[in-house]
């Protein structure tokens, strides 16, 4: 298991060197790589680098080496948390995005003070005495925390956005590769907290024997997404560009609140601008002639929904409305739902049964 163990070692290590040397001197696949996602890569390749040396027999296989791959244990969960960022903000890197990196530093200085300066007199001292161990599961347990509510900001962050967005727009946009690698970095944190948990008990050798493999898990989910963005860069970028303004106060009444709500359902049976499958609620705020802010609150508060809901009722009445007609005897159930402006089976359905209660088949089983 060792032998297969360095053999993934190397294998990561040299992808990540492969990959950074793209970012740097290839200009044309640099575009494609977000800049976070290539820090990543950066601290994937100084964790390796310190496994790669040990493995290797330099400096007597030195374990000062396994120490340098500590200074990487921090980098992950902020980077990851300003990579998903700034792909659903749209945010580039600035200075402030350094505060993420503080705790990184203070624990790089202290692996340097107390495993890399010392002798290895001090230290073998300090491991007979118990206190080498304990500074060790210290390191780990600070790891963990710093990683994990990074990942549950990341997370966050995710579930924030997408409510926003219903706001914003009228489909559902296509984040499950984000949320999917996010899952699965949170599967590596969960099993790595569970062995280091059960190490406290006492089968420490179970947690050390474990953890580098899902160490190389973790490097293997972040080339993975590296590698598929800089092939199919459309992946990552899955926000509409939204022209945003700033939610002053309204000046309008109630009586101009129901007003346009009247002049708006006009408008949604007239034009029917919801069978548009990439509807922006901007785009249907400049043909009823009022500015974003102001649809927000006619639909928040005058109608009580969302955009995102109130654009997909129409389609489902729509959607309804054509499958009573000849034109469902030739398209299914989701043929039809395209022709009411859905973009996604997965939307129609929920949307249906959310509004309607139950399922398109069961529903006209009942009424048909």
């Amino acid at each position: 298991m060792q032998v297969l163990l360095n053999q993934l070692v190397y294998f990561g290590f040299f992808q990540s060197l492969l990959l950074l040397f793209v970012y740097l001197f290839s200009s044309r696949k640099r575009k494609h790589i977000n800049g976070f996602m290539a820090f990543l890569i950066l601290a994937l390749f100084i964790g390796l680098s310190g496994k790669v040396l040990h493995s290797a027999g330099v400096w007597n296989s030195d374990f000062r080496l396994i120490a340098f791959s500590e200074f990487s244990a921090l980098l992950f969960g902020p980077t990851i948390y300003l990579f998903i960022r700034s792909i659903l903000k749209k945010r580039r890197y600035s200075n402030e995005n350094l505060v993420h990196y503080v705790p990184s530093l203070v624990y790089s200085i202290f692996i340097t003070m107390y495993f890399i300066i010392p002798t290895d007199a001090v230290s073998i001292e300090r491991n007979n005495s118990g206190e080498l161990m304990r500074a060790i599961y210290a390191c780990h347990a600070v790891g963990l925390v710093v990683n994990i509510t990074y990942w549950f900001l990341s997370w966050k962050l995710i579930q924030n956005f997408s409510k926003q967005m219903k706001n914003e727009i009228s489909y559902e946009l296509h984040t499950r590769f984000i949320i999917n690698f996010l899952l699965l970095v949170g599967i590596c944190l969960l099993i790595w907290t569970t062995l280091y948990l059960t190490s406290l008990f006492g089968l420490e050798m179970i947690e050390r024997n474990a953890r580098p493999y899902i160490w190389i898990i973790l490097t293997f989910i972040i080339l993975f997404i590296t590698y598929y963005g800089m092939i199919n860069p459309q992946v990552l970028r899955i926000v509409p560009d939204i022209k945003n303004q700033k939610y002053t106060q309204s000046k309008l009444s109630i009586d101009d609140l129901d007003r346009l709500k009247i002049q708006l359902d006009k408008l949604m049976l007239s034009k029917k601008p919801y069978l548009n499958n990439k509807l922006l609620k901007t785009e249907l705020a400049q043909m009823l002639g009022i500015n974003n802010p102001e649809l927000a609150r006619l639909l928040n508060e005058n109608i009580g929904v969302n955009f995102f809901e109130y654009v997909n009722y129409y389609r489902i009445k729509e959607f309804i409305f054509l499958a009573k007609t000849e034109r469902a005897k030739q398209l299914t159930f989701f043929g039809l739902a395209q022709e009411a402006g859905f973009n996604s089976k997965t939307t129609f359905n929920k949307s249906f049964k959310e509004l309607m209660g139950t399922s398109p088949s069961i529903y006209f089983n009942k009424n048909l």
